[in-house]
């Protein structure tokens, strides 16, 4: 049974322009992989409360998708791995 999701990512800034969209791109497409996504958001960048690996800044995204219950592993796992991705959290929405 496929569940909704509503995922945060915290890009780098270090990445620089060409790379955040690089990145953007390629979270998407693995998302699209596994899972259909209902909306996207480019929040942009932000001060962060605290400092993550030297950086008082990040880029922000927000994604909204629909996958079955264990793609969302499978994301956070790629995310983890990925260069540039400073934080990241996956929720289940409540319908």
């Amino acid at each position: 049974m496929a569940n909704k999701y509503e995922m945060m990512v915290i890009l780098s800034p270090v990445l620089g322009d060409e790379g955040i969209t690089s990145t953007t791109e390629a979270i998407k497409a693995k998302i699209e992989s596994g899972a259909t996504i209902d909306s996207m958001e480019s929040i942009g960048m932000k001060r962060m409360a605290y400092e993550i690996e030297d950086q008082k800044d990040g880029f922000y995204l927000l994604f909204n998708f629909t996958s079955d219950a264990d793609f969302p592993k499978e994301i956070e796992r790629v995310l983890k791995i990925t260069e540039g991705v400073l934080r990241f959290l996956v929720i289940r929405i409540e319908e």
